[in-house]
């Protein structure tokens, strides 16, 4: 079955108070950046998706709707993003570069009890990720994980 609202996702933007420093945040991770941040917006390619960072009040501005002051943010925001690793050591070097390069651990890494193990962390903004082993969900050559039926 077609849809008229395709599942294609392909960009998740988020809001940064400072461009350039969370720009050289994602930088550190070892993401691929795309984008000219003179323009305000730039991009990072993951597996399959894009995720932009483009400044709070622009992106807004863009939306047509007011800016809440990012002081006002709350540290939960009812949301994650998350990134699946083929490994429990994998997950351990990746929370131990994330934190090298300023990500704050909010969660530590923790075998969970249907066999998977993960942990969060937030980046300079604030915006919260998960790092995790899944076991049921293989992952593919392009780092892309299958969620069964």
């Amino acid at each position: 079955m077609t849809s008229d609202v395709p599942a294609q996702f392909s960009i998740v933007t988020l809001v940064v108070a400072d461009l350039e420093r969370s720009a050289l945040f994602y930088r550190d991770l070892g993401w691929e950046q795309r984008g000219d941040l003179a323009e305000g917006i730039t991009w990072f390619k993951t597996s399959g998706t894009w995720v932009g960072l483009f400044g709070h009040e622009a992106l807004a501005e863009d939306a047509g709707l007011e800016a809440t002051p990012q002081a006002e943010l709350p540290v939960y925001r009812g949301i994650t993003l998350a990134l699946n690793l083929g490994s429990r050591e994998a997950v351990d070097r990746a929370f131990a570069h994330v934190e090298r390069v300023g990500g704050r651990l909010v969660k530590a890494p923790e075998a969970l009890s249907w066999g998977g193990y993960s942990g969060y962390f937030a980046d300079p903004d604030g915006h919260l990720w998960e790092i995790a082993h899944a076991p049921g969900f293989p992952i593919d050559e392009q780092g892309r994980i299958e969620i069964g039926g």
